[in-house]
């Protein structure tokens, strides 16, 4: 990564340049990234209890296959630190919230940010915010931030009143939920995100997101013809292409308050832009953010409220008691939804966005007992200790008044992650509730959600969940 000179030049170039070179060169291999503390070897690890499973695929079929079991058998056989293998890389797995707290909050700045999700996502979002360290991050999330100050918020509640209001009365009778919240997030994020209606490209642009999601978990790493990894780098050309020509324009007309705009017309610290290639970079991981982590909150929340009639009711209760139904809601009653919080809130405890977040050791550090050299690949799991019953009570109910002021006193505050935290909390959280309230008012008010008795879908784990087979519900009319 490169940060630009005052006067805009050389290191410009050099990223115009880099962006421009053909998908090959931009292997996420250690070589390709100097800059980056060399992997630990994996004998030096070899005092950290685990196992390493076959021979160069190691367990990576078993942790696809079904993740939380796999690693509530890891933490059953070594602890709460063991170590793992898949496909040649040693990994180091950190369980609990203390370990949240000490990746998150990073005190020491013992951990690389971009080095842990580089080797996932370096050919599909590079110089994405997550993919960004110490100085660079902050620097760029207070540029970037600009787009989610209250006046623009406010705008974007307006824009999401009027699409809920005009496609939701749509959703009656038997449907598959997550294909069609899928597409209305995207209608959403086009006109919040990037201030017009994607009319027809709006399946490609989808594509390309759905193809670098995908990709990110493919075990083959190479962009080669024809494999997943391959078209999630097709899908990253098309969105170069489709944001590149448009920059300049957004960057002329102070009138257009969309993101992209917003992000064309950012400045760092020092007064200079942001180079083409670092707004289409964060465009892209952006839009991949609010849309795909939205779509799989939103859906975790749906179906559980259809599992659980009852809390449906209660949300809805308290919908209408802030606005008609199927009304615009204002800015300023946002704040009332509180039950509709602690159900979402419960929603992302049981159904976590983000089920792991990698980190890479930048220096020797000490914990539980154990001494994890530089170099190491380690990462926190929010999916299994947001389901650890020394943290919640009975944590496989589904209980939102858990996340009542008074319910929550004593708890560790590290143990509800599916934002991340510290410095790297997500920049679009009070978008995300924002959009996640405004939601369910509209729809709501408007239908009961069922699901057929007995029903219970399969969900996908990686590499953010969603449900199997669409999630089976049917919209009742009140």
């Amino acid at each position: 990564m490169h940060l630009v000179n005052t006067d805009g030049s050389k290191q410009v170039n050099r990223i115009i340049k880099r962006d421009r070179r053909p998908p090959m060169a931009l292997a996420s291999s250690e070589a390709a990234n100097p800059h980056w503390t060399p992997r630990a070897k994996p004998e030096a690890l070899d005092h950290i209890p685990g196992e390493n499973g076959l021979p160069f695929i190691g367990n990576a079929f078993r942790i696809l296959r079904d993740p939380p079991a796999f690693i509530n058998y890891m933490i059953g056989k070594y602890g709460k630190v063991y170590r793992s293998s898949a496909f040649g890389a040693v990994n180091l797995s950190l369980i609990g919230a203390e370990a949240n707290e000490l990746m998150l909050f990073d005190r020491e700045k013992l951990f690389s940010s971009e080095q842990g999700w580089g080797p996932v996502l370096n050919l599909l979002f590079p110089r994405g915010l997550m993919l960004m360290d110490f100085d660079h991050h902050r620097m760029d999330r207070r540029a970037l931030g600009i787009a989610f100050k209250p006046e623009p918020m406010r705008g974007y509640v307006a824009d999401m009143n009027r699409i809920f209001a005009e496609q939701l009365p749509k959703w009656r009778g038997d449907m598959l939920f997550y294909p069609a919240i899928k597409q209305l997030t995207l209608d959403v994020a086009a006109d919040a995100f990037l201030g017009v209606p994607l009319g027809p490209e709006a399946d490609r642009i989808n594509k390309a997101f759905v193809d670098m999601v995908a990709a990110s978990i493919t075990p083959i790493r190479r962009p080669l013809p024809f494999t997943q990894m391959g078209r999630g780098v097709a899908g990253r050309n098309y969105l170069i292409n489709y944001f590149g020509p448009q920059i300049e324009e957004r960057r002329r007309n102070p009138n257009r308050q969309d993101m992209f705009s917003q992000f064309c017309r950012a400045t760092r610290d020092d007064g200079q832009y942001m180079t083409d290639g670092e707004i289409i970079d964060h465009m892209n991981f952006l839009m991949m953010a609010a849309h795909d982590t939205i779509t799989s909150s939103v859906t975790s929340m749906i179906w559980l409220l259809a599992k659980h009639p009852e809390w449906q009711e209660k949300v809805r209760a308290e919908c209408l008691s802030i606005a008609p139904a199927g009304s615009a809601i204002s800015p300023d009653q946002l704040d009332a939804f509180e039950l509709t919080e602690y159900a979402f809130k419960e929603s992302l405890r049981m159904i976590p966005p983000v089920p792991s977040i990698p980190r890479r050791a930048l220096k020797d550090f000490e914990f539980m007992g154990y001494t994890i050299p530089k170099g190491t690949t380690v990462s926190i799991n929010p999916t299994v200790t947001h389901m650890m019953p020394e943290y919640w009570e009975n944590p496989a109910a589904f209980d939102p008044m858990r996340f009542t002021p008074e319910n929550s006193k004593g708890r560790h505050k590290y143990a509800w992650v599916p934002f991340g935290g510290g410095a790297h909390m997500c920049l679009g959280l009070h978008f995300a509730y924002m959009q996640m309230k405004l939601f369910m008012h509209h729809l709501l008010t408007q239908v009961r959600v069922e699901v057929a008795d007995g029903y219970d879908p399969a969900w996908q784990a990686w590499p953010i969940p969603k449900p199997k087979d669409g999630l089976r519900v049917r919209m009742v009319p009140l």
